[in-house]
């Protein structure tokens, strides 16, 4: 009786070690699980207080509750928290978090994305380098009305930036992890009131593009065109630096380069329209435009046949354009009391005549110029895009005038466009015969 006892004693103490030895292969280290299931518990508050009222195990964190919410729980007004250890290959990994409305996520205790504040669905994304091995995740939620959405995934980081690395964050001072990475062919945007992708607000976003280009010997000439704030390097100089709001402007600076130069551009939108463009060419001293041909009537805005009218404050001056003087004013959405207007007069024999307007390559941002030609036959409006022009005649057409007072060209700061985002240029007007 007593071995028969002591065996049993024995038996159950080889089935403990066993079972502890079983569980901890299980386990790994300590406190660690590696198995797939997320440890989630859910609140009835938005900030995880008190005591969970559920808590359970899921696969994946992928919701999508739409005006629902988990069961047992309030349909706004939750909480949750999932808990994780994973096992990774040594590497850089991309975690993405969708949410409406707060979501903080955590790997090894450290904050990666914190965007613990109401919003609709959003996508938010970091980067991190991870060793290989168990890593601890966490992932805070809370939703207080309207739709509900929480999802989680992470991946290798894609190395598939080949043109520009754009970096595009969620705030106007590029403060943070950006919100979005994405490999852009151009920098030659113009939003409008629009977004620049889904996910980023319409105002109040900023972006960095970066790149390195190989450039043969010679002086280059790099031009922006922002609505708002810029900043530009080129080979480590800070060759623009226009950080401040205003209406689409351009900018250029000369720097000599041979060879691979590093490029960064430094752009945030605060409100109303968004534009972000960067071009460059060999710059060769900028020579003036070439004269007019024999028998051509130029009227520049420093001739006597051009006048203005208007508000006098509203004009501005500048060293651009045809013979290095222009004006310019911002625009007008409607025909409001006291808006800007100017007329070219020209001395013609009556006949037959192309017409054609000087587009300076600064201070004419408008895509909507209104001028209105005087002929012998009556009025013809044409609508010109400055922005799409740097430094050119542009043809209004050819028409027969009359070799009167009664022949001219007019153009009011009048365009269509949001109210003061647009510059309107005012520079020379050529008629050659035809």
């Amino acid at each position: 009786m007593y071995r028969k006892f002591k065996l049993t004693i024995l038996t159950l103490i080889l089935g403990l070690f066993l079972f502890q030895q079983t569980a901890f292969a299980q386990e790994g280290p300590i406190g660690q699980h590696t198995d797939s299931v997320w440890q989630v518990s859910y609140w009835n508050n938005k900030t995880l207080a008190g005591n969970p009222v559920v808590q359970t195990g899921e696969t994946n964190i992928n919701w999508d509750w739409g005006m629902g919410s988990p069961s047992g729980l309030p349909a706004d007004g939750f909480s949750a928290r999932w808990t994780k250890y994973i096992d990774v290959a040594g590497g850089t990994y991309r975690f993405t978090a969708t949410a409406d409305d707060g979501v903080r996520v955590y790997v090894d205790n450290n904050l990666i994305i914190n965007q613990w504040s109401d919003h609709p669905a959003q996508t938010f994304t970091a980067d991190i380098s991870l060793a290989a091995g168990h890593h601890y995740i966490v992932v805070e939620y809370y939703e207080n009305g309207g739709f509900a959405v929480a999802k989680l995934t992470w991946t290798p980081k894609p190395n598939d930036i080949v043109n520009w690395k754009g970096e595009y964050f969620n705030n106007r001072t590029l403060a943070g992890s950006p919100q979005l990475v994405r490999d852009d062919a151009n920098i030659n945007f113009n939003w409008g009131s629009g977004v620049p992708a889904n996910g980023l607000p319409a105002d109040n976003f900023s972006v960095r593009w970066t790149r390195t280009v190989n450039f043969p010997a010679g002086s280059y000439r790099f031009t922006t065109t922002t609505d708002d704030g810029v900043r530009l390097w080129v080979n480590g100089h800070l060759l623009i630096d226009q950080w401040k709001d205003q209406a689409i402007a351009n900018y250029s600076g000369v720097l000599y380069l041979s060879g691979n130069a590093a490029i960064q551009m430094e752009y945030y939108e605060n409100g109303g329209l968004a534009v972000a463009q960067l071009n460059w060419a060999l710059d060769n001293g900028n020579p003036p435009p070439p004269p007019p041909p024999t028998g051509a009537v130029v009227i520049d805005n420093t001739s006597p046949g051009f006048i203005t009218g208007g508000t006098a404050s509203s004009w501005r001056s500048s060293t651009a354009g045809y013979n290095s003087g222009m004006i310019w004013t911002y625009n007008d959405d409607y025909a409001r009391s006291g808006y800007n207007w100017a007329r070219w007069y020209p001395s013609l024999t009556a006949g037959r005549y192309e017409v054609f307007v000087f587009i300076p390559s600064k201070n004419a941002t408008t895509t909507s110029a209104r001028y209105w030609v005087s002929h012998r036959d009556g009025f013809n409006l044409k609508v010109v895009n400055q922005l799409a022009y740097s430094d050119q005649w542009v043809s209004l057409g050819t028409y027969w005038f009359r070799g009167s007072g009664s022949d001219y060209v007019s153009l009011a700061d009048v365009t269509g466009e949001s109210y003061l985002s647009r510059i309107v240029g005012f520079d020379a007007m050529k008629w050659e015969s035809r």
